[in-house]
């Protein structure tokens, strides 16, 4: 890896996972992960593949994702920097079950073998706990996504979706919040279970009564506490 590439990223010992690890086992980990970058629209794995690796994302932006037997796209996840995926193979997942592809700009990551990090989490328990909390949150997730399909609208997941979005990478930007982001309104669909033609409906819906603006890969919210 070329120095200037290094200084831009972030160190794969300073993702937030390993904070718990001393000098000795950063070094290990440096030692053991690779780095890769991989072009837009790339897939970093495909279903039925070996789940022998785990990915940290340093730069860009991936989704997870499945299909339906009809062929739709399902997207069960956003991947953003600094968070790991492609990590059930810790559990037992010995084949992929969903896919993870980059979105409009290349993704820089680092790989690491499962059997690597179990190493480390059978000599460190700060971070084996660190581990099992994220695979708690994972299954928070589900359950929240689950209740959000039962019990609202198409419009409420989609307004919902924004609030998510902004709070987890959007920015202030005076009174109104600002998300720079590399969805489609199809990739807004999948994510919420709409159709396209819902999600442009909502969108143009919200931006007529001046709650927010949108072009092609920004979205800004007028005012967050009013935001419905």
């Amino acid at each position: 890896m070329s120095a200037a590439i290094t200084n831009s990223l972030t160190p794969i010992t300073q993702f937030p996972l390993f904070d718990p690890l001393n000098d000795e086992e950063k070094r290990r980990l440096e030692e053991m992960a690779e780095y890769k970058i991989k072009p837009k629209f790339s897939y970093i794995y495909l279903p039925d593949e070996p789940s022998g690796h785990i990915f940290f994302l340093a730069k860009g932006t991936i989704k997870i994702g499945t299909h339906s037997d009809d062929g739709k796209e399902i997207i069960k996840a956003l991947v953003q920097p600094l968070a790991l995926f492609g990590e059930l193979g810790i559990i037992g997942e010995t084949k992929r079950q969903d896919f993870a592809q980059a979105l409009r700009e290349e993704v820089h990551l680092y790989v690491l073998k499962v059997e690597d990090l179990k190493r480390l989490m059978r000599t460190n328990f700060q971070l084996c706990d660190r581990v099992m909390t994220l695979f708690g949150n994972r299954l928070i997730r589900a359950e929240t996504k689950l209740e959000s399909l039962i019990f609202k609208d198409a419009r409420t997941r989609i307004v919902d979706f924004i609030k998510d979005a902004m709070n987890l990478s959007g920015r202030k930007v005076g009174f109104e919040m600002l998300l720079k982001h590399s969805l489609t309104h199809q990739d807004i669909a999948n994510i919420t279970c709409t159709s396209r033609q819902t999600v442009t409906l909502v969108l143009n819906d919200l931006r007529k009564s001046d709650q927010i603006y949108f072009n092609r890969g920004k979205i800004l919210v007028r005012d967050m506490a009013k935001f419905a």
